[in-house]
């Protein structure tokens, strides 16, 4: 279904601060100034075949060389670099290994409870083929599909990489999603095998994943999966069935290392993930093998401006997109140092990012704007106990960043000597699509910038006019990238109608619709407003999210803030606004009225909340993203429906049914 021709989304927020790369860091960059970006960008604008069949030659190992680019003769169906033969984890692992890079650090891994592995690239390289071998042994093979339920553990990644060397599709099921959950990703999958782990901590309390796994498979609930490997890591007490269940500890260190990557063809499935709407079964999005590598591997490289000694951090967990791209694949594809931990700021240790960054020395540090909010609530006294000066570039994911959290990222945690990039993208695109470069782009708080090289984004109109400079629309994508989706696991259409088709086409060409709105202002950076389907309509006027609660969450009483619309009969929708307030603040209806005031005055009446809620908390994924539909539907006051298996925190929702 196509949207209104004639709809556009107003904008409302104000933002006029940029802060210009320093000549030290133009000087140091990989990409030296806004010159060197235009240039980039105007290559590929050109001549884009040969701008990526060149990037890929130069910063992948081919076993075949490619004969063709990029195959587009039936989109949105795709083929990049058709004819080529590569392999993934050859080009994270063997290359680096075979360039004497084999005694660098791969993996600095931390436990929540304290614990600390260090794996070179030879180490890591040594145990992805045992794990490979040991895959082999339990009957997997090319093309079957492997599910991953694991914490946040070396073996996760060694797990993936195993896949990808023997050319088994991996698909990765975050460790806190239910059984039933999981249940419906294995059978949609058609999974062979999983693996996973007896548990994992998770804020000071063992979370259990061995029995999760057991309940899915329950009463041949999953007749597919033939084997089960197990890693040891809580050490509780699991029920094992004979013949289908196996320890990592007993079947892997006797494999041998001799294990030849299998040579994939570009287009062979690396991984299915699967992502949750607001109703309906979850997508598997599929990602091939050459494209989704070379995104990964340029974006990584780009964005984070990577240097040779650097100590790299993603706080994000494997079983999300950002996950793969961008602590496991692009940082280990680049030969960079990467960061896993286990664990998340909580009561019991408040400073362990802090204190993390500062006993390795991190370098490089990309987190979500739900997490800096957490931090911003609690207040800099925690921070300012850690050296952080080993810093040197900061990023945000997941969702808009608020400028008054970016603001207070910059010059707390990044002394105000650290760019920031802010970086939008999403499981479909396979990597970042837009974000600042750190020494190229000015940057400004809230603005994710301009698109990457060969990013072709736009900002139109339901019939695809581009609209004017600071006017709200449909963010869209033009042209095909090689780290794009290639396809919905079983269904093709749902990917055509889900993309491809919410939008007519443009000059006859179909374009990928992102589902988020977005402006541009008079210097052509992107804003994102949020997801279209959060867009309110208050007396004929379309406003986003994101504007509102950035109003909010400028208030110096506001930690947090989700703003949803719910019917009216008189305005069509009026703005209700959940609210976090920072530590030590009492709500009380003073407070609503300034608040309420405060909206007005920074961004207009239009957008003066009609209700505002306060709550300790919001309803988030696990991967950090604010569940509006659920703070929409008990705003007002229905039945909370849909995919719930991604919510963290089910008590959140308890508590503002109060």
């Amino acid at each position: 279904m196509c949207p209104d021709p004639s709809s556009q989304i107003e904008t409302v927020l104000q933002e006029e601060r940029v802060f210009k790369p320093s000549s030290s860091i133009v000087d140091t960059s990989n990409v030296k100034g806004l010159e060197h970006y235009q240039q980039m960008v105007e290559a590929a604008r050109l001549n884009p075949e040969s701008f990526w069949g060149e990037a890929a030659l130069k910063e992948l190992h081919w076993f075949k060389p490619f004969h063709t680019v990029l195959d587009w003769s039936n989109p949105p169906f795709a083929k990049w670099f058709d004819g080529g033969k590569t392999n993934v984890s050859y080009n994270c692992l063997d290359r680096h290994v075979k360039q004497g890079l084999g005694n660098k650090l791969a993996i600095i891994w931390e436990g929540e409870p304290g614990e600390v592995r260090k794996i070179t690239y030879k180490e890591l390289f040594e145990e992805v083929c045992r794990v490979a071998n040991g895959l082999k042994e339990l009957g997997i093979r090319k093309g079957d599909l492997v599910a991953l339920y694991m914490p946040m553990v070396p073996e996760a990644a060694m797990a993936m990489l195993a896949c990808a060397r023997i050319g088994a599709p991996h698909s990765v099921v975050f460790g806190g999603f239910s059984s039933e959950a999981l249940r419906d990703r294995l059978n949609d999958g058609e999974a062979k095998a999983v693996i996973t782990a007896d548990g994992g901590f998770r804020k000071d309390k063992i979370i259990s994943l061995k029995n999760a796994v057991d309940s899915a498979l329950a009463n041949d609930s999953c007749p597919s999966v033939k084997s089960v490997l197990v890693v040891r890591r809580t050490c509780e007490e699991v029920a094992f069935v004979s013949g289908r269940d196996y320890w990592w500890h007993e079947l892997i260190p006797n494999q041998s290392i001799d294990c030849p990557p299998e040579q994939m063809d570009s287009e062979d499935r690396l991984f299915v993930l699967y992502t949750s709407g607001s109703t309906g079964k979850p997508k598997g999005v599929v990602h091939t093998t050459s494209g989704y590598n070379l995104w990964a591997h340029l974006t990584f490289k780009w964005i984070f401006d990577v240097k040779e000694d650097d100590v790299y951090w993603c706080t994000a967990d494997v079983g999300w997109i950002t996950g793969h791209s961008y602590i496991v694949y692009g940082p280990l594809s680049n030969g960079t140092t990467t960061v896993m931990y286990e664990g998340v700021p909580r009561p019991s240790n408040p400073g362990a990012f802090w204190d993390l960054i500062q006993r390795h020395k991190i370098n490089i540090f990309y987190t979500a704007p739900t997490a800096i909010r957490a931090f911003m609530k609690s207040g800099r006294s925690i921070p300012d106990q850690y050296d952080l000066s080993s810093l040197r570039l900061l990023g945000t994911v997941g969702e808009p960043i608020n400028p008054e959290a970016w603001i207070w990222y910059r010059e707390v945690i990044g002394a105000e000597k650290c760019p920031i990039v802010d970086t939008w993208w999403q499981t479909e695109t396979g990597g970042v699509m837009i974000s600042p470069l750190p020494g190229a782009i000015p940057t400004k708080p809230g603005s994710a910038t301009l698109p990457l090289p060969g990013i072709e984004a736009d900002v139109v109109t339901g019939d695809g006019e581009t609209v004017q400079a600071n006017k709200g629309g449909y963010l869209i994508i033009k042209r095909p990238w090689p780290g794009m989706m290639r396809t919905v696991h079983g269904n093709p259409q749902r990917f055509r109608e889900s993309y491809w088709e919410y939008l007519n086409p443009i000059n006859g060409e179909l374009v990928y619709f992102a589902g988020d709105g977005a402006r541009r202002d008079d210097d052509g950076y992107f804003w994102i407003m949020g997801r279209v389907d959060d867009v309110i309509n208050v007396s004929g006027h379309r406003l986003g999210t994101m504007e509102i609660e950035s109003a909010l969450v400028s208030h110096g009483s506001v930690a947090e803030a989700a703003v949803v619309g719910i019917p009216d009969d008189v305005k069509g929708e009026s703005v209700v606004a959940f609210v976090s307030l920072e530590t030590g603040r009492n709500s009380n209806d003073e407070l609503i009225a300034i608040l309420k005031k405060h909206v007005s005055q920074e961004i207009g009446a239009i957008a003066r909340p009609d209700e505002i809620r306060f709550t300790n908390a919001l309803p988030k994924t696990r991967s950090g993203k604010i569940m509006r539909r659920l703070l929409r539907a008990l705003a007002s006051g229905e039945e909370v429906k849909g995919d719930t298996s991604t919510l963290e925190d089910r008590n959140v929702l308890d508590d503002l049914r109060k």
